[in-house]
């Protein structure tokens, strides 16, 4: 949770924000898909919603397909990547559960023969690395374990970084499964202003964070 301002040594604008949460998808505050489904059928569909031809998105985890997924929607249409070096964009994410959602399948697997394809993703920064291939994204990458969203926590991080110029765009956000309870919220954030970006800060991620 914010709580007091963080001291930003240049100015950072939230330059677009996604969820996916509760069976809809929203970008910029805007509803743009919903389906009633279980956790499997909402990723599937939104997928399809966006028409991409990726076939590795089926090889994924609940964990990265969901932040995967908040991330093309994120970028979608309105962030031009080639502006940035491959350096300079990077990834900062948190969750509460890690990847727990895969630990206890690939413990019951165990019981009969270990499943390779789920070890795989018992690690909850392998969401990164999908976005980042996917994007061709090289910057700092960080995934944090924390009880709740500390956007506090993660506006320090990424101001550090953009600040000293370890990076010059970054997206930073939530991305949370275990089970049939999700949520992904995912903020780009840049130096440059547009006419619908708002100043970063703990207190803007966390007044969207908790719209949802």
């Amino acid at each position: 949770m914010a709580s007091n301002n963080i001291k930003l040594l240049t100015e950072k604008y939230i330059t677009g924000f996604c969820s996916i949460n509760n069976g809809i998808v929203a970008k910029d505050g805007i509803n743009i898909f919903a389906h009633e489904s279980d956790l499997s059928g909402l990723l599937l569909a939104a997928y399809q919603h966006l028409q991409l031809t990726y076939p590795k998105f089926y090889k994924m985890d609940n964990l990265s397909k969901l932040g995967w997924l908040a991330a093309e929607f994120l970028l979608k249409d309105t962030f031009n990547k080639t502006e940035y070096q491959p350096e300079d964009i990077g990834v900062i994410l948190a969750n509460a559960n890690s990847s727990l959602d895969d630990d206890v399948k690939y413990w019951e697997s165990i019981k009969d023969v270990a499943s390779p394809s789920l070890f795989v993703y018992t690690l909850p920064n392998i969401v990164i690395g999908e976005i980042c291939i996917r994007n061709h994204f090289k910057g700092e990458q960080a995934f944090y374990i924390q009880p709740e969203f500390d956007t506090q926590f993660i506006a320090q991080q990424v101001g550090y970084l953009l600040d000293k110029n370890i990076m010059q765009a970054c997206i930073c956000g939530w991305v949370d499964v275990f089970e049939q309870d999700y949520k992904a919220v995912l903020f780009l954030v840049e130096k440059k202003k547009t006419d619908k970006s708002v100043v970063f800060s703990a207190e803007k991620m966390d007044e969207i964070f908790n719209k949802d």
